[in-house]
């Protein structure tokens, strides 16, 4: 279990300033994450990668010389904001360009998809090249949708050589691509991990068990079996791995592979090695030639007792890559030679926040939008715990706590603004960013676009008609189905989300107040989300396992429904008040 830690909910920013008071002299603090702190030359392509905090080294660890120009830091197991990778890609840009490379998990394709247009239309070149290691997420024929896990690193390292190298950005995506294809990774797990001021981990391996091929953050396996030798576990790993070739290589014979025998948290160095000795008589045995074994830890996760297996399979490019020299906080290779610090007067400060002007009635409708977040939040709090146990049927258990960051950032965010004199629209676009900065994750990102839509109907001028909520609702839908690619039927959030949608327009188009037409609207999606318990999931971390699901509804669907009735007796309130 994790025991060190203050309020749970500040773990992470806490954790990355600690990281960057102990790494000045290679890391700075920017929003959203880290960027070298020393100096890149102008033109040089820059890596940006990122993901979720919990899994040290990665990902703000390997942000140095060699390596990573920038990380976008994500709060615990959750995406970063699409907010935070602009930030980190703008302040690590050096004008050749940008490369952005993560796991594929859900959110951080949301969000750094979003950041990837944003960068984009502010004139910075961005491409992105997602990893996709892990064997047991997907079979070979659907590989696209297969997670990032310890090869993650295999891409970053043969990328960022590239980089180095003055490679342009198309080449710099080439080798990251064929880096990917050429990276296979199996792991296993013994236990679950306990996060910063749980009670319980966030998933359980029966005792004396292993579970085979699951997630960095529990999501579900393949097998499960015994505990197995040392030596049995090795050859799993390489009979695993070696059943899957990369295209283009017919035999392991003759072929060169770097190695990572990656911990995950709790098993030990000194265990690694016991592993690592048959896994590299394993593989000599095969014909494979052994290019610099990284045996430790890359990607952990927490206190999650477990190891994967990477297989990189070089060509005389990619080992040069392989071997080329790194200095970052956590991985070190050969000498890159002398490096300069950069000059504090070159590291811009933050800007202010400014609130543009906004009027008298905008102001009054700001102050109705805040008290329905501080209810969004306070509704979030009172069920948070069972938010997490209906995700943790057939999820990963973390939709509770995401949630409750995000609404609590959210509703902060809006005091703040409120404060400052801000319009609606001005208050819904600070909550929103709040909220997807602080929650990450596909939930984060969602309720991101969601508060943003409604903000752009509402603006920041007069007293919005309802049918301009209903406009902004309408919006919001639009903008999470094109995101989320989730449809009515798929046991998502959309499940409670388009009832809502139709009802409030209905009733709003029939000449319904606003609070009438919301409340009915609210009843509607209630219903809906209770419905999703007889829905099989075809989205997300629970489809691989959606029978489990079951009879369970969607916590997402859920949470909509608790969240649209919170705001549904606010406006009951205000109209109240105002008679």
């Amino acid at each position: 279990m994790t025991r060190l830690f203050n309020d749970p909910t500040e773990f992470a920013d806490e954790m990355i300033d600690g990281f960057v008071a102990a790494n000045s002299n290679q890391v700075r603090r920017v929003a959203g994450g880290v960027v070298r702190s020393t100096r890149t030359p102008n033109g040089t392509v820059a890596l940006v990668i990122g993901g979720g905090s919990g899994h040290y080294p990665a990902f703000g660890g390997i942000v140095g010389q060699g390596l990573a120009h920038g990380a976008a830091m994500g709060n615990l197991f959750a995406s970063p904001s699409a907010q935070q990778v602009e930030s980190v890609a703008t302040a690590a840009n050096r004008g050749g360009g940008v490369l952005l490379s993560y796991g594929n998990y859900a959110g951080d394709v949301l969000h750094f998809t979003q950041a990837e247009q944003k960068l984009n239309a502010a004139g910075i070149p961005t491409r992105t090249v997602v990893v996709t290691d892990d064997i047991s997420s997907a079979p070979i024929a659907e590989k696209h949708k297969r997670r990032g896990i310890a090869g993650d690193f295999t891409v970053f390292k043969a990328a960022a050589a590239a980089a180095e190298e003055g490679y342009p950005l198309d080449e710099v995506v080439r080798v990251a691509e064929l880096a990917n294809e050429r990276t296979r990774s199996v792991g296993v797990a013994f236990s679950g991990c306990t996060l910063p001021g749980a009670d319980a981990p966030l998933f359980t391996v029966p005792q004396g068990r292993m579970a085979v091929g699951m997630g960095i953050h529990g999501e579900p396996g393949i097998d499960e079996t015994d505990v197995p030798t040392a030596d049995e576990l090795a050859r799993l790993f390489v009979d695993s791995l070696l059943a899957e070739l990369p295209d283009g290589i017919l035999s392991p014979e003759g072929q060169r592979v770097g190695v990572i025998l990656n911990g995950l948290g709790s098993v030990k160095y000194e265990e690694l090695f016991v592993v690592y000795r048959s896994i590299a008589a394993l593989l000599q045995n095969a014909g494979l030639e052994i290019v610099d074994p990284e045996v430790g830890e890359l990607v952990t996760s927490f206190d999650m007792a477990g190891a994967s297996l990477t297989l990189f399979w070089l060509d005389d490019e990619l080992e040069r890559f392989w071997r080329a020299p790194a200095d970052t906080p956590a991985y070190r290779k050969g000498s890159v030679g002398s490096v300069q610090q950069l000059d504090p007067s070159e590291v811009e400060a933050a800007e202010a926040l400014v609130i543009p002007e906004a009027d008298d009635a905008s102001k009054e409708t700001a102050a109705v939008v805040a008290r329905a977040i501080e209810a969004i939040a306070r509704v979030v709090d009172e069920n948070v715990d069972e938010l997490g146990r209906i995700d943790a049927v057939a999820g990963d258990g973390d939709h509770g706590i995401g949630m409750q960051r995000g609404a609590r950032a959210a509703s902060a965010a809006a005091s703040e603004a409120l404060a400052l004199g801000a319009g609606a629209h001005t208050l819904l676009e600070l909550s929103a960013n709040a909220w997807a900065n602080k929650a990450g994750g596909t939930s984060g990102a969602l309720w991101g676009v969601a508060l943003s839509a409604v903000g752009d109907a509402l603006g920041d001028e007069g007293r919005p008609a309802a049918e301009s909520v209903c406009v902004g609702v309408t919006a919001a839908v639009d903008g999470i189905m094109s995101f989320g690619k989730a449809e009515v039927g798929d046991k998502t959030m959309v499940d409670a989300l388009v009832p809502f949608r139709d009802t409030l327009a209905r009733e709003i188009g029939g000449g319904a107040a606003l609070a009438d037409a919301w409340k009915s609207a609210a009843d509607a999606a209630t219903a809906a989300a209770a419905a999703t318990a007889d829905l099989l999931p075809r989205m997300g971390r629970a489809r691989p396992h959606a029978e489990k699901s079951l009879g369970t509804v969607d916590a997402g669907a859920y949470s909509f429904g608790l969240i649209v009735q919170s705001i549904a007796a606010v406006l009951a309130g205000t109209i109240e008040g105002e008679k």
